[in-house]
């Protein structure tokens, strides 16, 4: 019986080289599918021509009011990352939203049935932590119709500025909403992208959130700008 031939050194050389490229690039790829860039989508004709004095990050009662804004409470958390996938501190991250009703308050908002609400602060910001992090209290938006045969679904408008990255607009959507599938704007992207931007909103876990409260994860990914030197971070 002949004896089985052991490989050679350059054999096994070779063999562990492409093994270890290999899980390199599975690595990558893993790490690629989790930093792509957020996908960047309209801004839309209505964000604020003026902002508020009230900017923070509780759209739910207005500086100096009692009264809190109609609606179901949600909490929108996540995190800021760069295409490196680390965490993003500083970045400024914007929303701004319909009220309840489904209206904009915005001059040019031509969804005058609705009413708007006014304990809503319609627009907020926060600067993100150390860590990337930032979160929001807010009211989950209402329809709205966008033209004779098209009802946008629940959505929340986002703007994310950091120095060093290019700035991204884009627009957040809430899973089992039955419009997701026949708006225009979502349905533009790929199934990729529409995963990316279409969060589930969950039962508050802890008395940290307000009681019968929903919380939702969105994690944004900023395109950093190659190729020019980067000053102030």
């Amino acid at each position: 019986m002949s004896e089985l031939k052991q490989p050679g050194r350059r054999t096994l050389l070779r063999n562990i080289l492409l093994g270890g490229a290999g899980l390199t690039m599975a690595s990558s790829t893993k790490a690629a599918e989790l930093c792509l860039r957020t996908p960047p989508q309209t801004k839309g004709p209505f964000y604020p021509l003026q902002k508020p004095i009230d900017q923070n990050t509780d759209l739910t009662i207005r500086d100096g009011n009692r009264l809190r804004a109609r609606g179901q409470i949600i909490y929108i958390q996540g995190t800021v990352l760069g295409s490196d996938c680390q965490p993003v501190g500083g970045a400024l991250v914007e929303i701004w939203q319909a009220c309840e009703s489904g209206r904009y308050d915005h001059p040019n908002d031509p969804n005058t049935a609705a009413e708007l609400d006014p304990n809503f602060q319609y627009f907020g910001k926060a600067l993100t932590g150390k860590d990337g992090r930032y979160s929001f209290k807010t009211i989950l938006p209402g329809a709205y119709p966008a033209d004779r045969n098209w009802m946008r679904p629940p959505h929340i408008h986002y703007r994310v500025l950091k120095t060093g990255y290019r700035e991204l607009v884009t627009q957040l959507y809430f899973k089992g909403q039955p419009l997701n599938e026949q708006d225009l704007i979502l349905q533009d992207l790929s199934r990729e992208e529409q995963d990316s931007v279409v969060v589930e909103l969950l039962p508050a876990p802890n008395a940290d959130f307000e009681l019968g409260s929903q919380v939702c994860e969105f994690n944004i990914t900023l395109d950093e700008i190659r190729n020019k030197r980067r000053g102030g971070d």
